[in-house]
């Protein structure tokens, strides 16, 4: 199922047998026409121009099979004997030597050679004024391209018939003009990537199975041609500076929250939500989808790490028992490694209120879709029951995440105010150490969640924990090394919105006029530091390192400044 449309097709195979299967139904056909919002759309061109690498007899029969295709680059070893003409398609060009580089999408591949130590672009093989190839057959036992995901347009079947036969297939129907939804939003204002050309968050770049996210210093860049909705930057973002745009988180939980509300109302009880992927997902779970309990619900998403701790929380916080994700061996390995992660904070988070952490669990379909399910759903039988949330949904991660959060603490079995959450956890607080910390407030210039603020008119460093991401930025910013990350959580709202004061020194005033300028410890650091140089050997001098910046400059022109002339040189010169 879809937040936008059900397959009535599925309710024929769900079993009705009892209540539960009866309300099932029931909630399923209410979501039918809860629509998702549109996106806008990411546009390709091709006009079926192949580049073609690798064996040269694997090259042959694949020119010949993609005879109708307009044009053809065949670059095979250096020292592979040549490749015979096909009259069957003339417009074959044949080049020896290594590719160099590869890079691109669907329309818009670009391929070097190295030609004499400069880099050739053997689109121009083509045509002179030709610069990119639409497709790629990439017949090598290393594939040329490394993505997780390949791009659109890319073939590496890898010796694998099948899928050798699958590409060739394929390949003469991409010519003409395609679409496909832009899956993502990008929030650069509160993205936690980088500040003052200092790097934090990489997360959603880590994340990423198709490598369509770059670094540009403080921010990033996502390109849409690359990106094929895996949602793992999203998942990992832990600011929602990059969101999941279609179908929007919003929307998938107004169908689970309508879907729960109406179970419960046409009489269901216990409820187990099942989210799988449309494609491989969903035929696994068609397997097993006659055979499962009738409390389970299930709900089709476009990928399993499109969804993560915000998803699966609000799930439980709307009143479902349990939470499971579908995983099956489609799923890129970053992908599950971000899902893994996030399945680590979110237990972690439901441990610390009494909650057994195996209400979220993934169903990795290694073993099979049935026994995954059969392991999953057992030994939750004793496990309370949530009442049921009424809030709405929205699109920013940590809103939703901070009010599912909020109604679990409300209904908590047993809870703790604070709970220590694994490494890389979006939540938590810095540590100051008191003695190092010079109250520079370097880390308040480059945090971007508005977590660390000064003291106003007075030398103190203060914290909002609930706006903390853990990006870790203050502590590369801090000069002192004074700033460690303490993943956690605290569960009271009020609590995690309370500023507080980490760390605050006695001020120091101008010698001369009185005025406030600076701590006393920054004061007396500089003063240590000071003490060896040439220009500060006098009391004079050292005197003005207590003065205010207008006394100082007065002070010079009154005194007179140092001549540089003066400084000591080197014995013998």
């Amino acid at each position: 199922m879809t937040v936008d449309s059900f397959d009535d097709a599925l309710l024929e195979i769900l079993p009705a047998r009892t209540q539960d299967g009866r309300a099932r139904a029931e909630a399923l056909r209410r979501t039918t026409g809860l629509g998702a919002r549109q996106t806008t759309t990411v546009d390709f061109r091709s006009k079926g121009r192949v580049l073609i690498v690798g064996d040269p007899q694997a090259a042959l029969a694949a020119v010949r099979t993609l005879e109708k295709l307009p044009a053809c680059v065949v670059v095979i070893p250096r020292d592979a004997p040549p490749l015979p003409e096909d009259s069957a398609m003339p417009r074959v060009t044949v080049a020896k030597g290594d590719v160099r580089r590869l890079t691109g999408y669907l329309g818009h591949f670009t391929a070097t050679v190295e030609v004499d130590g400069d880099e050739f672009n053997l689109a121009s093989l083509m045509d002179p004024h030709a610069t990119t190839f639409d497709l790629v057959l990439d017949l090598g036992t290393a594939p040329l391209m490394q993505q997780e995901i390949p791009p659109l347009g890319y073939y590496a079947p890898r010796g694998d018939a099948d899928a050798l036969q699958a590409a060739l297939s394929e390949l003469p129907e991409l010519i003409g003009d395609f679409e496909k939804p832009k899956f993502f939003d990008y929030d650069p204002d509160i993205c936690a990537h980088g500040r003052s050309g200092l790097t934090g968050c990489t997360r959603c770049i880590d994340a990423c199975p198709t490598l369509a996210i770059r670094s540009l210093g403080d921010k990033v860049e996502v390109d849409p041609h690359l990106c094929q909705g895996g949602g793992s930057c999203a998942t990992a973002c832990p600011s929602g500076a990059i969101r999941y745009a279609y179908p929007a988180v919003s929307d998938l939980l107004t169908g689970v929250r309508t879907a729960l509300h109406s179970y419960r109302e046409f009489g269901g009880g216990k409820a187990t939500v099942l989210f799988h992927d449309a494609g491989t997902g969903a035929r696994a779970f068609r397997t097993v989808a006659a055979s499962m309990p009738e409390w389970v619900l299930p709900f089709e998403i476009e990928e399993p790490g499109s969804i993560g701790m915000d998803t699966w929380l609000a799930t439980l916080a709307y009143g479902a028992r349990q939470v499971l994700v579908l995983v099956t061996g489609s799923a890129a390995p970053s992908v599950l490694r971000e899902l893994s992660l996030q399945l680590s904070y979110a237990s972690a988070l439901l441990e610390g209120l009494g909650y057994a952490g195996r209400r979220i669990q993934l169903l990795c379909d290694g073993e099979g879709a049935g026994t995954a399910l059969t392991r999953a759903l057992a030994g939750l039988d004793d496990a309370a029951e949530i009442a049921p949330a009424g809030f709405a949904s929205f699109d920013e991660k940590r809103t939703t995440l901070g009010l599912a959060l909020d109604h679990l603490y409300a209904h908590a079995p047993v809870p703790q105010r604070i709970a220590t959450l694994p490494d890389g956890a979006p939540f938590g607080e810095i540590r100051v150490d008191a003695t190092a910390c010079t109250l520079c407030m370097a880390c308040v210039s480059v945090c971007p969640s508005k977590a660390l603020h000064d003291g106003g008119d007075r030398p103190a460093l203060r914290f909002v924990e609930g706006n903390c991401v853990q990006c870790g930025l203050c502590h590369t910013a801090c000069p002192e090394d004074a700033i460690s990350l303490a993943p956690r959580v605290v569960y009271d709202r009020a609590a995690r919105g309370e500023m507080r004061v980490l760390h605050e020194e006695p001020v120091f005033r101008c010698v001369v006029c009185g005025k406030p300028f600076a701590t006393q410890k920054i004061i007396d650091r500089m003063m240590e530091k000071l003490s060896s140089h040439w220009m500060f050997q006098d009391e004079t001098a050292r005197r003005r390192l207590q003065m205010c910046e207008d006394c100082r400059v007065m002070d010079m022109f009154e005194q007179g400044e140092p001549n540089v002339t003066d400084k000591p040189r080197a014995h013998g010169h």
